[in-house]
């Protein structure tokens, strides 16, 4: 079994991030106070800390023909469970920076991948395999 990771990241409106996380992505919210917020992110826990003006300049790289953004997080799920977050963003309108799409198709890491920015920036990423086993397949 693996163990929960945690992370500590920067926002610039905790009610945004509220809404986002605990409203659009229905991640239960843990413990706040008035300067940080707990989120139990599919298992794992993600403190989103107000800090505001700590917006990063984006980079990026090149995978698999799309320009992905770096530093991003996000969670592996389960096929069913990243297609039911696919759409649930996608009826939200959720403007995505790499729309859902399977990367890697008919190679070995084969994925479905999405990216997607919360409201203070941050990049996130969500991917599923058909086959976990294809995690770290090189």
């Amino acid at each position: 079994m693996l163990t929960p990771f945690h992370m500590a990241f920067p926002v610039d409106d905790l009610a945004k991030a509220r809404e986002f996380y605990g409203g659009l992505l229905g991640c239960p919210e843990g413990r706040s106070s008035d300067d940080w917020i707990d989120f139990d992110l599919f298992g794992h826990q993600i403190v989103a800390h107000l800090a505001p003006g700590e917006r990063h300049r984006p980079l990026a790289n090149a995978v698999d023909g799309h320009t992905v953004p770096v530093p991003h997080f996000g969670v592996v799920l389960t096929l069913a469970d990243w297609q039911a977050l696919a759409g649930r963003l996608t009826t939200a309108g959720t403007c995505f920076v790499i729309d859902p799409h399977i990367r890697f198709k008919g190679e070995v890491g084969e994925q479905a991948t999405m990216f997607f920015l919360d409201p203070a920036g941050n990049a996130l990423e969500f991917k599923a395999f058909a086959d976990m086993g294809q995690l770290f397949a090189r």
